[in-house]
């Protein structure tokens, strides 16, 4: 790990067998949580023959960690309706 003059910070990580140096602001930790999810997801992916897999294999695991993304902010959205709902009828009491 490294800081740069922009101040981002520079980790190695191993994704899918390959090393890359993902450049943030993020610390350390993050970075290295967010390459372990992108590494794990792929691997789901993984042992597909076809010629051009690993783009096959990198769009799945794009599309995995969006749908988690969306369910996530879904149930976000409901919590935060619902909390308002209670919030208003408290007040009407």
């Amino acid at each position: 790990m490294s800081s740069g003059e922009d101040g981002r910070t520079a980790v190695r990580v191993t994704i899918a067998g390959d090393e890359y140096t993902i450049r943030s602001d993020a610390d350390e930790a993050y970075t290295r949580r967010c390459a372990a999810l992108v590494d794990e997801r792929m691997r789901r992916f993984d042992g597909d023959p076809a010629a051009g897999a690993q783009k096959r294999i990198a769009i799945l695991t794009a599309l995995s960690i969006a749908s988690d993304l969306l369910q996530h902010q879904a149930r976000v959205e409901e919590q935060a309706r619902a909390q308002a709902k209670r919030l208003e009828e408290a007040l009407e009491d």
